[in-house]
């Protein structure tokens, strides 16, 4: 049986395979190389989703913990939506942060319709 080279476009997808997966322990072939990729890809986008659920309650705690002497956090989002300030719960907690006076002119303007 002849021998042959296998050709250049699949040599440089194998070896980005191996770039990717260069970390992983006793892996040898490209299939193995393969499949692991995928799982990684899967459970990176799994982790993110996880990350975003874990961040969007910490800025929801944030402005809770402010805004409840005031009034609640639902009916201060809900002034927000009604009054169509553009301000996301990054923001808002951002804004706590960096500096309350601003938040708390932001929070009386709701408040009082």
């Amino acid at each position: 049986m002849t021998k042959f080279k296998i050709g250049y476009k699949i040599h440089n997808c194998r070896k980005e395979f191996r770039l990717f997966a260069s970390t992983f322990l006793g892996f040898t072939s490209t299939k193995q190389f393969t499949q692991k990729k995928k799982k990684s890809l899967i459970y990176a986008h799994y982790d993110k989703s996880i990350k975003i659920r874990y961040f969007r309650c910490l800025w929801i705690t944030r402005i809770n913990s402010v805004t409840i002497k005031n009034i609640s956090y639902n009916l201060f989002m809900h002034n927000m939506y009604k009054k169509r300030l553009l301000l996301n719960r990054k923001i808002c907690a951002q804004l706590i942060l960096s500096n309350k006076y601003y938040f708390y002119i932001i929070l009386n303007e709701i408040k009082n319709k």
